[in-house]
């Protein structure tokens, strides 16, 4: 059962369709927390990652869509694409009525209700649902996952915070040089 399953609003947004968006670099147990979380409660997930020409990512975006397929493989209404630009854009160019976005108590809280009110005056019929990150992953960031994978040679450590799939990339990217 899913939310509002064949609801469509006003402006012709669905709310059977989500987009849960992020860098996802790398993509963490938290994130697949999130996703298994959301394609439960809507017909169509979206994993929607961000292109931001200024950041420097560790992974490129076709890797992190390849990685992020890897974990998410078992979900049929599961989907993953790439976007730049603003998310609220992207969410409404695939007819989606809902924003997911995972939050991390404490740390993500305040940054995240002001996207969700710009997101708001930017586009009021795309809600944005808030699903809680669990304990177990609330305090893990990318740069943690780098600063372990530096320090640790024990897969075992990375992989309470990662997927074990993505490991054997994670290492690769962290012991190449960079460019």
């Amino acid at each position: 059962m899913t939310l509002n399953s064949s609801h469509t609003d006003a402006g012709g947004l669905s709310h059977s369709i989500a987009v849960y968006t992020g860098s996802f670099d790398p993509v963490t147990l938290g994130h697949l927390h999130i996703i298994e979380r959301a394609s439960k409660l809507f017909d169509t997930l979206v994993v929607g990652i961000g292109i931001n020409a200024d950041k420097k990512s560790l992974f490129n975006p076709e890797e992190r869509i390849e990685l992020v397929q890897t974990i998410s493989n078992h979900l049929p209404n599961v989907r993953v694409q790439t976007f730049d630009g603003l998310a609220v854009d992207f969410v409404r160019s695939l007819g989606a009525g809902v924003m997911v976005r995972g939050i991390r108590p404490l740390t993500d809280i305040a940054g995240e209700f002001t996207m969700m009110m710009a997101n708001r005056q930017l586009d009021a019929d795309i809600e944005t649902v808030f699903l809680m990150a669990d304990e177990r992953f609330a305090h893990v960031s990318s740069s943690l996952l780098k600063q372990i994978a530096a320090l640790s040679e024990n897969d075992d450590h990375l992989a309470k915070f990662v997927p074990r799939p993505i490991i054997p990339s994670l290492r690769a990217k962290l012991a190449a040089p960079s460019v």
